[in-house]
């Protein structure tokens, strides 16, 4: 099986002229070992997340938010769509938080001062599951709060039609830095297409992650993600899209958050219209009386240039007869 490996995985922008690592045929399985987001610095509490320490935050932007590729999918063309299938996600023995002065929300709060006054990095230890590795594991956050590692990929997607865009806050209907609990395995996520060969890259896995990541961090890990590529030909769409099982979920992003909302909205719509036979009419009321449509917040934090990402989520039972 063909593997792009961790030292491999530094790459920080999707570069549409960076020389491939990985050429893959559409369907065949591979593995890309990531990083997590501080290329290995945060190990212990001991390790703060001080800018003047950390490797790579000398740079404008930081070089932060490693991501291994690009991956050339043979046949892909511009105009097409690339499906992305997570296989599986094992996360690294433990992951990490980390907060502090002029970071986040409550990076400059005089109400909790301890948040604003000093860096606090918290780790978390990971134990594996019933199968003997993570993928069905816990994180454990105390020694009494614990919960199953439900493990995503926080940053995926293709070299950009145009621009070099970092992989720390860049963020298009291509991909980027967009920390959607939903990019996990068992679900598909369609982008499209920009470049031959798609140019795909990912990195940033999270062990797991609450709405908004109201830090500007979750538990980020390491892990090995096993996944296929596949490719829709002649067809576009006009940003990310994700099937889950039961569930089709339009994204967007931007700010203000309503922005972002809206936005997704307006692509469920045209999901619906375009290929599910629904009338604009029917498609406009029904997100607005349909007691499961969903918005899901997946990131909201105030770090950067980082834009609101939101998705409008609909049950496939109210969608495919």
């Amino acid at each position: 099986m063909q593997r792009i490996v961790r030292e491999q995985a530094r790459k920080y922008a999707f570069d549409w002229e960076d020389e491939p690592l990985l050429r893959v045929e559409p369907g065949e399985t591979f593995e890309i070992e990531t990083y997590d987001a501080s290329t290995g610095y945060f190990k212990t509490p001991a390790d703060k997340a001080i800018p003047g320490k950390r490797p790579g935050f000398d740079k404008s932007p930081p070089l932060a938010n490693p991501i291994g590729g690009p991956v050339w999918v043979a046949g892909a063309q511009k105009g097409d769509v690339l499906v992305v299938e997570i296989e599986h996600v094992q996360v690294e023995p433990y992951s990490w938080c980390a907060i502090g002065p002029r970071r986040g929300p409550l990076g400059e709060s005089t109400r909790w001062p301890e948040l604003s006054s000093d860096y606090t990095t918290k780790i978390f230890r990971h134990t594996p599951g019933l199968s003997g590795t993570t993928r069905d594991g816990t994180l454990h956050f105390s020694d009494k709060i614990f919960w199953p590692i439900t493990p995503f990929v926080g940053t995926l997607g293709v070299a950009p039609e145009r621009e070099v865009t970092t992989s720390l806050d860049g963020q298009g209907e291509w991909g980027g830095n967009l920390d959607i609990r939903d990019a996990a395995p068992g679900n598909r996520i369609y982008l499209p297409i920009f470049h031959e060969g798609a140019r795909f890259y990912l990195g940033d896995v999270h062990a797991s992650q609450g709405d908004t990541e109201f830090t500007g961090t979750a538990a980020e890990t390491q892990s090995t993600v096993r996944l296929k590529l596949g490719v829709i030909k002649q067809k576009r769409i006009p940003w990310m899209r994700i099937e889950k099982p039961d569930a089709l979920i339009a994204i967007s992003a931007n700010r203000p958050l309503e922005v972002a909302v809206e936005a997704a909205t307006f692509h469920l719509m045209d999901w619906l219209i375009t290929e599910h036979k629904f009338t604009p009419t029917d498609a406009y009321c029904l997100v607005s009386t349909c007691p499961d449509f969903r918005i899901n917040v997946y990131q909201m934090c105030k770090i950067g240039k980082l834009s609101f990402v939101a998705g409008a989520e609909i049950p496939k039972r109210h969608v495919i007869a």
